[in-house]
């Protein structure tokens, strides 16, 4: 019979076995992550001028979730980016004819209603000279220029980084790179930064002023593109975000400091806010916070209470013979602006001019045009209705319980609604015209 220390020891053999059996049957669970593991996958925070870097990120997470209106909107944002993988690169040094400076490497662009009086000749290579068509757009501001071609390196570089960002696919990125290093850093191939001859009218102007806008409508979008990019995209180099520093920040002292540049920071309409907005973004980007800060600030006095009436409506954009295009261009660089006043402290939203202007006010202006509710009541020779479609996502995301509840109610642009995933307006209608 057995003892009872003899049934003990038995059990304990027993159960150690058990114990042993179950351990190589059941695999052991994962140990938890290490904090730098988890940091890594989380998607990584660029630090945009205008973009919500956290926003953009933030987006990119959820899509790693699965979420269905954002994969709808990377479809959209995709099928642009593919668009551009078989075109470009461009050069400003493959235009027809130099600037009036002899300069290859300096940009040009042309005045779009003046046209030659004679004919083109070894002699008068212009045939000047130049009169002016009002609405009768010159198709050599297209073919003969740099315009065009600075257009697409902008809505490119943007689009093709975005689309990087998003799904981690390093063609957009490689092809990205190349649009800017031969735009704007090849030394063969790279513009001049200035806008010396923007605007220019043969025989007349070897530039002028406005032709800054040429570059503030769309350039903030290629600095989000390079912070974009700068998160590690591949195929920008160290060496590419050391050299675009420098053109960037070169870019802003000709800004600053040239004649056309005090100009146009001096503008009445639209002109002077696009200035305001490019040299806050160019600012910030260049580690200029502080005069980042300083341009949004004094966008209030110096731009809302003058361009802005107490109805909302901008009387200078009004008088235009595309008053549509134009008010929804002028909020461009207002909401663009304004979110550019988000990251230096300055919530450009709530300001209220001494006749209760404000950028609220504005959008709302444009809200019955915009939802189909009533008829745009002023001249526009090409209405849009889907021009105001970012602004009114912007006004709604900054707060405006109107403007949220005409979000359902929008247009949907060309090519579809990707707010979603570049949370910052960008001008929907054609600026030709």
């Amino acid at each position: 019979m057995m003892s009872a220390r003899t049934r003990i020891g038995a059990l304990l053999t027993a159960t150690a076995a058990v114990a042993a059996l179950l351990m190589t049957a059941v695999p052991a669970a994962p140990a938890p992550a290490a904090p730098a593991a988890a940091a890594a996958a989380r998607p990584k925070v660029p630090d945009t001028a205008v973009l919500d870097g956290r926003r953009l990120a933030d987006a990119k997470r959820r899509l790693g979730q699965g979420d269905p209106q954002l994969r709808l909107a990377l479809r959209g944002l995709t099928a642009r980016a593919d668009g551009w993988l078989g075109k470009g690169p461009w050069t400003v040094v493959d235009k027809p004819k130099p600037a009036p400076s002899g300069d290859p490497h300096d940009y040009l662009s042309q005045a779009p209603y003046w046209w030659p009086t004679e004919p083109k000749t070894p002699d008068n290579p212009w045939g000047c000279p130049y009169e002016q068509r009002d609405g009768e757009r010159n198709p050599e501001v297209d073919t003969g220029t740099d315009r065009r071609d600075v257009e697409n390196v902008f809505d490119s570089t943007y689009e093709l980084t975005l689309a990087w960002y998003y799904t981690g696919d390093r063609k957009y990125a490689e092809h990205a790179a190349k649009i800017l290093r031969t735009w704007f850093l090849d030394p063969a191939t790279r513009m001049n930064p200035n806008l010396n001859h923007g605007q220019f009218i043969p025989c007349k102007y070897d530039g002028r002023a406005i032709g800054i806008i040429d570059f503030s409508q769309s350039y903030t979008s290629v600095v989000d593109a390079i912070a974009i990019l700068g998160t590690g995209a591949p195929g920008w180099t160290r060496t590419d975000r050391t050299k675009m520093s420098s053109w960037t920040k070169s870019f802003q002292k000709w800004l600053v400091d040239s004649d056309f540049g005090q100009q146009e920071a001096a503008a009445k309409n639209n002109h002077g806010t696009f200035y305001d907005m490019q040299l806050a973004a160019l600012a910030y980007a260049n580690g200029d916070k502080r005069l980042a800060r300083e341009t949004v600030l004094d966008a209030r006095a110096k731009r809302i209470d003058p361009q802005i009436a107490a109805d909302g409506s901008q009387p200078q954009e009004l008088t235009r013979t595309r008053s549509w295009h134009y008010s929804t261009f002028d909020l461009v660089a207002y909401t663009r602006l304004a979110a550019i006043g988000e990251h230096v402290g300055v919530n450009l939203w709530a300001y209220e001019g001494p006749d209760g202007q404000s950028l609220f006010k504005a959008v709302d202006y444009l809200l019955p045009a915009a939802t189909g509710a009533a008829t745009w009541p002023h001249p526009e020779r090409e209405f849009r209705r889907y021009a105001a479609s970012d602004i009114v996502h912007a006004a709604a995301d900054a707060g405006s319980a109107t403007a949220r509840a005409a979000v359902p109610k929008l247009e949907t642009p060309p090519g579809g609604d990707l707010w979603a995933l570049r949370p910052a307006a960008e001008q929907l209608d054609s600026i030709a015209g």
